[in-house]
């Protein structure tokens, strides 16, 4: 089987340079089926995990095609928060150095939080070629004339789920219709909800649709842990646990800013320590909270899945899903803050019958759980969700007859259970023995 590299690509002599900066040996899966219908100025549709190479997989293609003598806006990239743009925009500043290109190609992160009136003075001096930013403050921008997106020539929806649930994709949509009919789209995502399906069709005629298969669900280090919720508030559940676990940092994540808002406040009462994270908060009270948790102020945080992939947190050694989520890749995502560089790392689960589904899904995936309780601090290991029902099918024809047969009593009486395994067990010998005859017959 052949090796991949990127000299295979078209890409420019400044990319390659930017490749061989970056230390990039070959490219990554997403990266070798993004390249080829990008550079060619195809729209699409990539599905990929957060940490498949995607940022780098759109950003060498459109440095490829940079026109760096025209000098007005050329590549929009927009990320549903302000944590990942800055995130991306670093990585654009990195790939400009890497060029050598300081001088000449020139970038521009617009995000909130910032100077409006400022940004607007030193966008009409000269425009920048690349744009990474926010929907809401890219719009703010077009809207005060600051800057023309009509000759953009790509436009990227980073995280464009994420984009959904935050309620950006109409900010988005007002963005594109300002631009030529003719842009390339990139849209990148971990998940194609239904809900995306509108705005995909109205602007992506017949685009080329990638989706990456990550065999490996979440790191090898890492363990999953099944806690039952049985009628107990999670609040408490989790109060358990802290007494079981020394995190550096636990991440608990819920389904909503609502059930969040409402589980940080429990615990809080219950005296944890605890820090809120939910696309609900401010823009100053998001940068607030993660210089707290840069500076180690909280062992736990409360967040939704923003958190998950919106948002880079580091050191975190044990995710609590106090609510599973709905989706298997959701559940990837919140797993993934952890066990990152090698580091291992403990995924713990409250879990109710409704979400069995999805646990044997990832089951099905190769994910393996181990099913505790914790008790006066420590764990203790508990029956599998699944453990009659494994003991029934390993069941004989023969056993299932002979426990069949046993007449269960109106009342039940303390021993009864004794009581019916012993008619079990005669009966069964009692149909070994009719099966012995018929064969000597």
């Amino acid at each position: 089987m052949s090796k991949h590299t990127f000299e295979q690509y078209a890409i420019s002599p400044s990319v390659s340079q930017i490749v061989q900066g970056l230390g990039f040996n070959q490219p990554t899966p997403i990266q070798q089926q993004v390249l080829p219908p990008a550079l060619r100025g195809e729209s699409l549709i990539g599905k990929s995990h957060t940490g498949s190479g995607k940022t780098h997989a759109y950003l060498l293609s459109l440095l490829s095609k940079i026109e760096e003598q025209q000098n007005q806006v050329q590549f929009v990239i927009t990320a549903p928060t302000r944590e990942l743009a800055i995130q991306i925009h670093e990585e654009v500043k990195k790939a400009i150095q890497h060029a050598g290109k300081e001088q000449i190609w020139r970038s521009k992160l617009l995000i909130g939080g910032t100077d409006k009136q400022k940004m607007v003075d030193k966008l009409a001096s000269l425009p920048p070629h690349i744009i990474v930013g926010t929907p809401g403050r890219i719009l703010d921008m077009v809207k005060e004339e600051a800057i023309d997106l009509y000759h953009a020539k790509a436009f990227v929806l980073d995280e464009a789920d994420l984009m959904l649930d935050l309620g950006f994709i109409e900010e988005v949509d007002q963005i594109l219709v300002r631009c030529d009919e003719e842009i390339q789209i990139l849209v990148f995502s971990a998940t194609i909800p239904e809900r995306l399906q509108p705005f995909l069709k109205k602007y992506l005629a017949n685009p080329t649709y990638i989706e990456i298969e990550d065999d490996k669900p979440s790191p090898e280090t890492m363990e999953h842990r099944l806690i039952p919720l049985r009628h107990k508030e999670p609040a408490d559940v989790i109060m358990n646990i802290t007494e079981a676990i020394q995190p550096y940092l636990a991440i608990i994540f819920t389904n909503g800013k609502d059930k969040a808002d409402k589980l940080a406040d429990e615990l809080l009462s219950r005296g944890l320590k605890v820090g809120l994270l939910h696309g609900g908060l401010s823009p100053r009270e998001r940068k607030r909270m993660l210089k707290e948790l840069q500076s180690l102020r909280y062992q736990y945080i409360v967040a939704t899945d923003l958190a998950s992939r919106g948002i880079d947190i580091q050191g975190v050694s044990h995710v609590i899903n106090a609510q599973l989520p709905k989706e298997e890749e959701f559940y990837v995502h919140r797993v993934g803050r952890t066990a990152r560089a090698g580091l291992e790392g403990t995924a713990i689960n409250l879990y109710t019958e409704a979400d069995l589904p999805l646990i044997q899904k990832l089951e099905k995936k190769g994910l393996s759980f181990n099913f505790y309780e914790v008790k006066n601090g420590e764990w203790k290991e508990v029956k599998a969700y699944n453990e009659r029902q494994t003991r029934e099918n390993k069941e004989t024809d023969l056993q299932k007859q002979a426990r069949k047969m046993v007449r269960k009593p109106k009342k039940v009486k303390p021993g009864y259970k004794k009581k019916m395994k012993r008619e079990t067990e005669k009966n069964l010998r009692g149909l070994k023995r009719e099966q012995f005859r018929k064969k000597k017959k």
